[in-house]
């Protein structure tokens, strides 16, 4: 089902990317159009943008930053962008400030040729990364632009034309630059995995998971044969059992957004629309609505491979207890995905971490602490009132993603 889902969010994502006219073109001009191998030349590189689409800056806090990469086999080694002054303005698509170019920008590169270029004719050629944005969608763009030049050994040496004026190299964000989007992304991490966790912990407190606590507890310190030591071990290992199949759904997406090279998936209102479409089903079933479950007869078979002895058995129990508990663990684990997806990188593999782990901790707290077993609350009708609080938490949550 994991599966599925990231497919369709990847399916629907580039479908929208698909459809979408070309937002920018490029060309490229070189002055001078003849140089000599280790020589520096200019081009001019000028970007046309579509009415309503801007471009960002190479030095914009947010963003895909435009860059220029030489090719490969080209005759340049490195390339040094210069921009003009760009526009400074909160970007909605962001929610922060960003620098953009409208209609029109018109950019310097200078190239450093390799001192082993072969003379002749060639091409100056160069591999663009960039993003456009108009107020709603933001599309990732890539590009070759290239421009004939002529690599003449005896060419003279000329000072490159001089520079309009306000044009500053594109080097990168400045350290006080680059630490604002570095620090505002790892708190909304933080924030993330502490939400992750905290669905964990409030899972706990659902019919299909509360029952279970004194019984899985009673069995590891109940052993006929074992020292404490040992029920703590067995403990132990079932709570990893638990934390390796929902790490193992969130390594899953990872790996399959991994080479899909989605980026800015946030600011997609296809991708946007998909994950309120998920928090509505999965809020829906924590409402009663209807319930998740694995089929019987997968759930039969890792019962019976669990009820052997050792560190496999235990292990396979702390799987089969994940996979029993889905119908009150699903909804938690879908929505924390679906969230996951926006942000990209590790965060459904962190995520799903941080949930297992809340979800698995007071098992192991209630072994080491046994004497706390006694001070839990009777099981009753308040944790079907928790799964109506939790759903409702959830349909409230797709405000945020309608609103983008």
């Amino acid at each position: 089902m994991i599966k599925t889902l990231a497919i369709a969010v990847l399916l629907l994502t580039g479908s929208a990317w698909a459809q979408q006219p070309g937002r920018v073109e490029w060309t490229l001009q070189v002055e001078p159009a003849s140089a000599a191998p280790g020589s520096t030349v200019q081009a001019r590189l000028e970007a046309q943008l579509e009415a309503g689409w801007h471009l960002y800056s190479g030095t914009t806090p947010a963003a895909i930053p435009l860059t220029v990469r030489p090719v490969e086999d080209g005759p340049a080694a490195r390339a040094r962008l210069y921009q003009p002054e760009p526009t400074r303005a909160f970007d909605p698509n962001f929610g922060e400030v960003t620098e953009t170019y409208e209609r029109q920008a018109v950019f310097y590169v200078q190239a450093e040729l390799r001192p082993d270029a072969p003379a002749g004719p060639a091409e100056l050629a160069f591999n663009l990364r960039y993003q456009t944005c108009d107020d709603k969608v933001c599309v990732p763009g890539r590009a070759a632009v290239s421009a004939p030049l002529t690599i003449d050994p005896a060419a003279a040496a000329l000072a490159l034309p001089a520079l309009p004026d306000g044009y500053t190299e594109a080097a990168g964000r400045s350290p006080s630059d680059a630490a604002a989007p570095a620090a505002a992304d790892s708190r909304g991490m933080t924030a993330f995995l502490l939400i992750a966790f905290g669905f964990g912990l409030a899972a706990i407190f659902t019919p299909c998971v509360f029952p279970m606590i004194p019984i899985t507890v009673s069995f590891f310190l109940n052993r006929q044969s074992g020292t404490r030591r040992e029920s703590l071990y067995q403990a132990l290992v079932f709570c990893l059992g638990i934390i390796v199949l929902f790490t193992g759904l969130g390594l899953l997406v990872t790996a399959i957004l991994g080479p899909f090279g989605v980026v800015q998936l946030g600011s997609n209102p296809w991708v946007n629309g998909f994950i309120a479409l998920v928090f509505l089903v999965f809020g829906l079933s924590l409402l009663g609505a209807f319930e998740i479950t694995i089929p019987s007869s997968v759930l039969t078979r890792l019962d019976r491979a669990s009820q052997g002895g050792g560190t496999a058995a235990t292990l396979l129990m702390g799987l089969t207890f994940s996979l029993t508990a889905f119908a009150c663990v699903g909804p938690f684990v879908g929505t924390l995905l679906a969230a996951s997806v926006s942000g990209g990188g590790l965060r459904p593999l962190a995520g799903m971490t941080s949930f297992a782990t809340g979800l698995a901790l007071p098992f192991f707290l209630l072994a080491l602490f046994p004497s706390y077993r006694k001070r839990l609350p009777r099981s009753g009708g308040w944790m079907a009132r928790v799964k109506v609080v939790m759903g409702f938490i959830i349909l409230a949550a797709i405000l945020k993603y309608l609103s983008s």
